[in-house]
């Protein structure tokens, strides 16, 4: 820990020329105290640490001393290409990693280029999870990463329902989609090398246990996560589509449809419009998952939709108008 520590101050002062105690202990997370000594310990070690004193003084490397430890490790050039999801990084357990792939480049660059980190951190920032949901990440998120960075297999202990399941899986992926991990593994028979077709998706704040084997296995070059996840997603969107309604929309109503429903099945819908009619009308064929679940998509839209079609949806949608009106009618106002 303290070796890893020391060359993390090294490469420190090499990107940044100057740092006070204070600055360093900030950024390796320890005490001033504690940057006092290491300091000492580097120089004893033959590192040309000089101590300016003073106002304005800090430490430095004298002579434009360059270290030779700039090197990548794989785990470290691995991580450092998911530098930008700072969050999902520390789920995941590989922030140590990232920090120090990142002191590495800093000091391969040459002086000009050193504040583009910065800048960049500056600019932008990605908060990958949706309003309202729980930041909190999955407890064996960090074990299933180090599981597949290594292709190892594991048991998994995995809730469905009411019970646990417990599966042997060889972990291929992880994905994360609005704020939520999933888990892309191949649930192996005796001798069977995974393909795209055979893999499955877990939800991993689902899985209860994650067990080693001791056993690695050899992944399937030609197997392609992100398209397998995209292929997933639209088989998954064209089975939980599976009804279509009629409705009559507003010039209001079609614009406010993409935020009532989902962008697919308003995609799909406005595809389906023919001409407008003399009030500016148009007739869509709107996929939904069920009658239930367009009812209450529907009403989000008020007055700018009219269902057509199926006839037990509109008799409902105007049992809810009549409803309405008389809540918000003359009568109602005086209760």
């Amino acid at each position: 820990m303290r070796a890893s520590r020391l060359i993390s101050a090294v490469l420190l002062l090499q990107s940044r020329e100057t740092m006070t105690a204070t600055e360093l202990a900030r950024e390796l997370e320890v005490s001033p105290r504690t940057i006092v000594r290491d300091m000492t310990a580097l120089s004893a070690a033959g590192v040309p640490v000089y101590a300016d004193r003073g106002r304005h003084g800090g430490y430095r490397l004298v002579g434009g001393y360059r270290t030779r430890l700039t090197g990548l490790s794989r785990p470290e050039a691995e991580a450092l290409f998911l530098s930008g999801l700072t969050g999902p990084i520390h789920d995941m357990g590989l922030a140590d990693a990232v920090s120090s792939a990142r002191l590495k480049v800093l000091a391969a660059l040459p002086p000009g280029l050193r504040d583009a980190s910065a800048r960049a951190g500056q600019r932008f920032h990605l908060d990958i999870p949706g309003w309202f949901a729980d930041a909190e990440p999955p407890p064996l998120l960090a074990e299933l990463a180090r599981a597949v960075w290594e292709d190892r297999t594991v048991e998994l202990g995995y809730r469905r329902g009411d019970r646990e399941v417990t599966r042997v899986a060889r972990p291929y992926g992880l994905v994360l989609k609005s704020g939520v991990w999933y888990l892309v593994a191949h649930v192996p028979g005796p001798g069977e090398r995974a393909t795209a077709e055979e893999c499955r998706t877990y939800r991993v704040d689902r899985v209860l246990r994650v067990t080693p084997t001791g056993e690695r296995f050899t992944r399937d070059d030609t197997f392609d996560l992100a398209r397998f996840w995209d292929a997933g997603v639209a088989g998954f969107r064209a089975a939980l589509l599976g009804e279509r309604i009629t409705v009559r929309l507003t010039a209001t109503g079609v614009r406010a449809l993409r935020y009532a429903v989902e962008p697919p099945a308003a995609g799909d819908a406005l595809a389906s419009a023919g001409e407008p009619d003399a009030r500016g009308r148009v007739v869509v064929r709107l996929p939904v998952e069920s009658v239930e679940v367009a009812y209450t998509v529907l009403l989000r839209l008020g007055p700018e939709a009219e269902v057509l079609d199926p006839p037990e949806l509109r008799a409902r949608m105007g049992e809810a108008a009549r409803r309405m009106a008389a809540l918000y009618g003359e009568a109602g106002g005086q209760r």
